[in-house]
């Protein structure tokens, strides 16, 4: 039986002239997913009050997923357009914003900004978030442990936030550099039982650098709410597309570290710096893999070679299709700068972003999510 996954996407909404605006909780009181009744758990607000999230059901295939991650984009989309507002998937805001950025009004959000004081400069960035179920947190431990070095990897193909305050940072994922100012972000150390595991979060917690152990912001650890192990390195997707495979590569990731024993020992220091250039690179310079160093292009390869063995018909299809298409438009920061150079403006690239998070999976994409032939 297939291992269960699910998909958390944050979004920025965005005013007519492309920039921030803090109207998360209108857009979410309008907006109504399939299935709500009172509060809905698909569609929540984020700490940012320019931001909103979503999170698909539980899912077991891929056409189910795509089908969710369609419903609630489309949901949000034409929630922001009746507020004459726009959705956009970017890993960092393309236009400047207000400094700090607003927070959506809870205790918690507020807490943290008196806490973390300037950071909260850095704190408006848009991630996926993909978890993949795990029968208990020895095995998710293990799942860790195993997937720490492939983090990189996941950056490149998911970099998609070279632009801040109207420039081109020079990075292919912004938001990851932004990410990595906070105490706890970054990937986990190598830790051996979830005993040590639960310790250093409470070390990290007295000491002041988390308010609590929910926010333990590393690109992969165990979820604090559910029986899964959540990643969290990847910037949020221009496209569904590219979140489905993503977290079919992902699951795919989890399935593999399940059939192994000894985790490959990969230093700290060698893992933070191998996600430094594959922020900084995306698909486009090299990037770290466990068995080299190859051009970014062929991470991608590389990644769907580790995972294939265990992946159904209906993920061999879609990943097929929608690396074919990666290979020839190049991951989302490329695309960003492409719709940039065509006029110099900024604007333009956020109007490239806003048309395409609310469009559907092409006809061909999405009959390849729903078939089993090959």
């Amino acid at each position: 039986m297939a291992l269960t996954f699910g998909v958390e996407e944050e979004f920025l909404v965005v005013d007519a002239t492309g920039r921030p605006v803090p109207a998360g909780r209108a857009v979410l009181a309008d907006a109504v997913s399939d299935g709500s009744d009172g509060e809905d758990k698909e569609l929540q607000p984020e700490m940012i009050a320019s931001q909103v999230e979503s999170a698909t059901p539980v899912c077991t295939s891929v056409g189910e997923l795509v089908g969710h991650l369609d419903r609630l984009r489309e949901t949000l989309a034409a929630s922001a357009r009746d507020h004459s507002l726009r959705l956009i998937a970017s890993g960092t805001p393309p236009l400047g914003e207000a400094s700090p950025p607003p927070l959506t009004p809870e205790r918690r959000y507020h807490r943290i900004a008196d806490h973390f004081r300037n950071l909260m400069k850095s704190a408006n960035v848009c991630g996926c978030h993909v978890h993949v179920g795990v029968p208990d947190r020895e095995t998710g431990l293990h799942v860790l442990n195993h997937l720490r070095p492939w983090l990189p990897a996941l950056l490149a193909v998911s970099a998609n936030s070279p632009f801040a305050d109207g420039a081109d940072t020079g990075y292919a994922s912004w938001r990851h550099m932004q990410m990595s100012n906070w105490p706890s972000a970054g990937p986990p150390p190598l830790l051996r039982s979830p005993a040590e595991y639960d310790a250093t979060l409470a070390t990290m917690t007295r000491s002041g650098a988390l308010l609590d152990p929910g926010m333990a912001y590393w690109d992969i650890r165990l979820s604090p709410t559910y029986p899964t192990v959540e990643i969290r390195v990847c910037d949020v997707m221009i496209t569904t597309s590219e979140a489905a495979l993503i977290a079919v590569l992902t699951r795919g990731l989890v399935a593999t570290a399940l059939r192994r024993d000894d985790a490959p020992e990969v230093a700290q220091e060698v893992v933070r710096a191998d996600l430094w250039l594959a922020g900084r690179d995306g698909l486009r310079g090299r990037c770290a893999a466990p068995s080299g160093s190859p051009p970014a292009s062929r991470v991608l390869d590389r990644l769907v070679a580790e995972v294939r063995p265990v992946l159904e018909d209906e993920d061999r299809d879609f990943v097929d299709r929608v690396t074919d298409r990666l290979a020839q438009v190049g991951d989302g920061a490329t695309r960003q700068r492409a719709a940039f150079a065509r006029a110099g403006r900024t604007e333009d690239v956020v109007a490239m972003l806003a048309e395409a998070t609310a469009a559907r999976l092409t006809v061909s994409d999405r009959g390849c999510a729903g078939s089993r032939s090959r």
